[in-house]
């Protein structure tokens, strides 16, 4: 596949995901396929997923836990196996009912024509936020001497 080929898959995945069609946007994954994302404890869906299996998995736990109430394409950057996505989504919550918005980046390195590996970049702490965790760092109560 060349990279239109490439960057018509992407973007057709989307679509797939926006009408909750995960089982057809599997089939545009290879059987070994890595689906990687920020670390957190908070996060139900975060971290690593290597695999069909655990990348349903993933989207399993991403419905079960949060709603995107708005997920837009702003750019898409294609070169050789290499397509950038960038966006911006709000998520709703679906335990506190918090919503939050984040700009996102999703990396995928594509092989004979399905996705081998996908890379999500996002505001973590954001998320975590909406989750119920509370990221901010408080100031120290006195003041620090040498």
């Amino acid at each position: 596949m060349d990279t239109q080929d490439n960057k018509r898959l992407v973007l057709e995945g989307y679509e797939l995901f926006k009408k909750g069609d995960i089982a057809s946007l599997l089939e545009r994954c290879h059987d070994d396929a890595v689906w990687s994302g920020p670390d957190s404890d908070i996060v139900p869906y975060a971290g690593d997923y290597h695999g069909k299996h655990e990348i349903a998995r993933f989207f399993q736990k991403l419905d079960k836990a949060s709603a995107a109430t708005r997920f837009e394409i702003r750019e898409c950057i294609a070169e050789g196996d290499k397509v950038v996505v960038i966006g911006e989504a709000t998520w709703m919550v679906r335990a506190s009912g918090r919503s939050y918005d984040s700009p996102w980046a999703h990396v995928f390195t594509l092989r004979d024509g399905k996705v081998a590996r996908f890379e999500t970049i996002y505001d973590i702490a954001a998320a975590e936020r909406a989750f119920g965790a509370d990221c901010t760092i408080a100031a120290p109560t006195a003041a620090l001497h040498h």
